[in-house]
């Protein structure tokens, strides 16, 4: 599948990233016009809704124990992918620059971009990724790597 096939799909799955959801068509390009070899590492800001907002209105919980749904099995999907977490703990502050509102920071490494792909790709992963959209009030997810 070349890339565009495979933007077209995650779009598909995932949705067209307008709302801050899931990644964009451009932010897709991104990633998967790097190198395939490379080491991609994802740090991720969660600022949790006070109660979940899933589209049918169901389960009534709050966005931290919607996270906690989607965490249960995305932690087991990224590590089948090959990935892992180097870090995930509250977000105490800024120590230089802007202050910002958040409640948890997640850093996640995968060894490369397959191990990545195949976490976006994953079955179990799709069909648990609606708790995060529904959990989170808003959410910043910044790349790095070699």
């Amino acid at each position: 599948m070349d890339v565009n096939q495979q933007i077209a799909q995650f779009t598909e799955w995932y949705g067209p990233g307008n709302d801050g959801n899931c990644p964009t068509g451009s932010q897709w390009t991104r990633i998967l016009n790097r190198s395939p070899e490379q080491p991609l590492t994802l740090i991720n800001f969660f600022k949790f809704r006070g109660k979940a907002a899933y589209e049918d209105k169901t389960p009534e919980v709050s966005g931290q124990q919607a996270f906690s749904d989607y965490a249960a099995v995305s932690l087991p999907a990224m590590q089948r992918a090959g990935g892992k977490f180097l870090f995930v703990g509250p977000y105490q502050g800024m120590f230089l620059g802007d202050d910002e509102d958040w409640d948890l920071v997640a850093i996640g490494a995968y060894p490369n971009l397959k191990s990545f792909m195949a976490l976006y790709s994953d079955d179990h992963y799709r069909r648990a990724f609606h708790h995060r959209t529904a959990a989170c009030e808003r959410q910043k997810v910044m790349i790095c790597g070699e």
